[in-house]
């Protein structure tokens, strides 16, 4: 009996932690706020759509809820820059009408010049 139970427990466990988190979606105003997840619960992504279509900022995290990548949206186009990071460099991204305009990287150890 005692085996029969710990079975059930660890088969009920199994079950609860596979499961994936579904996306929630509140409404700001006349926008949605969407809020997608990894499996475990964290935030993957967060952003708003408007009339069906992304906008706005949107924000992408790693698993440990680190940022790595924000960009904006216009009527489900990327638009303006964006920001990617990943193994200590930081790629920023132009788009002009969802097409990739310019790209710059930057490396930790990228020096930086400014007048005084």
């Amino acid at each position: 009996m005692k085996k029969l139970l710990a079975i059930a427990f660890l088969l009920s466990v199994m079950l609860v932690s596979a499961q994936e988190k579904e996306p929630t979606f509140e409404a700001v105003g006349d926008q949605v706020k969407a809020t997608y997840y990894f499996a475990d619960g964290t935030i993957h992504k967060q952003g708003f759509f408007k009339d069906k279509k992304l906008t706005g900022e949107w924000t992408q995290f790693d698993k440990k809820g680190n940022k790595v990548a924000v960009g904006f949206y216009k009527e489900g186009k990327k638009e303006g820059t964006w920001f990617q990071w990943n193994n200590n460099k930081l790629r920023q991204i132009n788009y002009d009408n969802n097409v990739i305009a310019s790209v710059s990287i930057w490396k930790e150890d990228t020096k930086l010049a400014f007048n005084k």
